[in-house]
């Protein structure tokens, strides 16, 4: 992803040092990634607990950071590699233990600059009597840098999608609710260039707009980088409107309008690929952090309260979304 920001905020004079011009968010930033390498980090820290999850709507963010311990186990899971593999069966074996009816969705990306690389997007869907669809998504690679175990980028956000499923399946939903954890949304080059990036959001907004389902789609949420202590989410500008209202309101509501702010930053992200086919959708990022991209992005940088924070809101919007869209 590219970014650029509309107001200065935290970070911005560091982030100017590392990169003169721009930053690809979850994309590259030669500067800052090259600086890190061979760097050791630490892999966990004590935080304070996360809230009880009878304050946050249910949603745990205890629960949502063991997820992201456990995608930290495994190490770096870029697209194609045998760490994939293994957080694909992690992700699938922990949907299907909530009783969350599971869709593995194989596709291949033929042409990226390391050549043909097998994908899978990993796709929940719970039925309702409704038709219209409600869309969360994260991604679940991570970049391709040796040694980068991606606990913030994306540990952080399939965590909370994790939790938002066990949440979600378990109940009914006045409307259909997808569940997207996409692959390949990391670009293989050193730099964030179409189309070297967002894979999987691009394969399953082209595969359901061939299928029809698309027009059913009426709101897509996307979360990324989600986990810092101390998180500032801004509203991002190529999103939908309306439903960035929607998000940021409820935020604002439960007490967090300290972390959903109201400045505006614009990154290229997985959204876009259904922005451009004229799906409502906004992105959930905070990507001023010091250690993007680095492999320094380690557990420790992950805070539960942070994770419960994002899924508070998450599942607090459901009932404004349901009344938007129906």
């Amino acid at each position: 992803m590219k970014l650029r920001w509309s107001t200065l905020g935290r970070g911005t004079l560091l982030f100017a040092a590392l990169s003169c011009v721009c930053i690809a968010a979850c994309g590259h930033s030669s500067s800052s990634e090259s600086s890190a390498q061979g760097t050791t980090a630490p892999q966990a820290a004590t935080f304070p607990p996360a809230p009880a999850a009878e304050t946050t709507g249910g949603f745990d963010g205890a629960r949502a950071y063991k997820h992201v311990e456990q995608l930290v186990a495994i190490g770096p899971h870029s697209s194609g590699s045998e760490g994939i593999r293994r957080a694909q069966e992690y992700i699938v074996g922990q949907l299907k233990s909530f009783g969350c009816p599971v869709e593995e969705q194989d596709f291949h990306a033929p042409s990226t600059p390391v050549g043909d690389v097998a994908m899978k997007n990993i796709v929940v869907k719970i039925p309702s009597a409704n038709p219209k669809i409600i869309l969360f998504t994260s991604h679940y690679d991570t970049k391709r840098i040796a040694n980068f175990v991606g606990a913030d980028d994306a540990g952080s956000s399939t965590g909370v999608l994790l939790e938002l499923a066990r949440l979600l399946c378990a109940r009914k939903n006045a409307e259909t609710i997808w569940l997207a954890f996409f692959d390949g949304e990391e670009a293989f080059d050193l730099n964030w260039a179409d189309p070297d990036n967002t894979y999987g959001s691009r394969e399953m907004a082209a595969s359901l707009a061939l299928s029809g389902e698309l027009r059913r789609v009426k709101a897509m949420i996307l979360v990324d980088m989600v986990g810092p202590t101390n998180p500032i989410f801004k509203r991002e500008s190529n999103s939908t409107p309306w439903l960035t209202d929607i998000v940021w309101s409820t935020a604002a509501r439960l007490g967090y309008e300290h972390v959903f702010v109201n400045d505006d930053a614009t990154i290229e992200d997985d959204h876009l690929s259904f922005l451009k086919r004229d799906i409502p959708a906004a992105d959930i990022i905070d990507l001023e952090v010091p250690y993007w991209h680095t492999t320094q992005d380690t557990l420790d940088k992950v805070d539960p309260r942070t994770l419960a924070i994002t899924g508070h809101v998450l599942i607090e919007s459901v009932p404004e979304l349901e009344k938007k869209i129906r």
